[in-house]
């Protein structure tokens, strides 16, 4: 049984999939897997922001985006640096109106914005989120 405030047990990715109880859970895994040659590595999280475990995916030492598992749905933390950022604002009328006011709505801190973004459905903010993570793949 996933506790997500468990530290002393490390969960499984079946126990994660129970949790967030959503098949767009395991079509994000697959698109990561497939897209970037990467696997969920299972973090736990002491920050007062978002405390508990998380599950982050990396190219090499690159972190593509860190996902919250929620009951029922997941939320995507997707980091736009300053690399990443003149490619997603020129790109920013082409997402869906939720990304666009996410990201009007993230104050900027050092250079980047911290978008996050939950997802429940695979739709258009779904393949939002997979543009955003590819943007910092390509940077």
């Amino acid at each position: 049984m996933f506790n997500k405030e468990d530290f002393n047990h490390v969960p499984t990715e079946y126990e994660i999939k129970e949790y967030i109880n959503n098949d767009l859970w395991e079509t994000f895994c697959n698109d990561m897997k497939k897209t970037y040659d990467t696997v969920p590595k299972f973090e736990f999280s002491k920050c007062n922001w978002e405390f508990g475990w998380n599950v982050k995916f990396k190219k090499g030492n690159k972190s593509l985006c860190t996902v919250y598992p929620r009951e029922n749905y997941f939320t995507v933390l997707v980091v736009v640096g300053k690399k990443e950022k003149d490619i997603v604002e020129r790109n920013l009328s082409s997402f869906c109106d939720d990304i666009q006011q996410i990201y009007k709505e993230t104050k900027e801190a050092n250079n980047q914005k911290w978008l996050m973004i939950d997802l429940e459905d695979n739709n258009k903010k779904y393949e939002d989120v997979k543009k955003l993570i590819d943007f910092r793949n390509h940077k």
